[in-house]
């Protein structure tokens, strides 16, 4: 049996559409670690929070983890490993000298705008089967579930923040 057989079967069950989003986010993940670990020699972990950071400067670790749903250990693993590159510094709260804030240093944001521009051409390979139309359907029904109140909590396993 084909492996193209194989996934039609297993994307046709009746975990179809867990399999697939699945699939396609492992698949992703599959490329796109290799890429970030061989290039710039740091776990994706490092990637996201890098992001993250640069996105909103002064960022805690643990909001770091409520954006990019990991352990905060693996955050924390992170951040230490950025911040002994000098992607980023951590400085104390005004509000709370126990709190640490983490910004981008110039050398974190150059190196930011590299990788974004890597994962803004991985986007566009990684949804180019899509019309411009179904983009946006995708990403609107996306959106929908990671809006949504069980993406991180579940009754049915007895989970909730992930």
């Amino acid at each position: 049996m084909s492996l193209d057989d194989k996934l039609t079967r297993i994307f046709a069950d009746n975990l179809g559409y867990l399999m697939i989003v699945s699939y396609i986010v492992l698949g992703n993940n599959a490329v796109t670690n290799k890429f970030i670990e061989r290039t710039y020699q740091m776990p994706v972990q490092a990637w996201s929070s890098l992001y993250a950071i640069g996105k909103f400067p002064g960022i805690r670790a643990k909001e770091i983890k409520m954006i990019f749903p990991r352990p905060q250990n693996t955050i924390s693993r992170a951040i230490s490993l950025l911040e002994s590159r000098d992607y980023v510094r951590q400085e104390a709260s005004d509000a709370d000298g126990r709190e640490k804030r983490v910004f981008a240093t110039s050398a974190g944001l150059d190196l930011l705008a590299e990788m974004t521009e890597y994962s803004r051409k991985r986007q566009i390979e990684l949804f180019s089967p899509l019309s411009e139309a179904e983009r946006q359907q995708f990403f609107d029904l996306a959106h929908k579930i990671a809006a949504g109140s069980h993406l991180l909590h579940s009754n049915v396993m007895g989970q909730s923040d992930a």
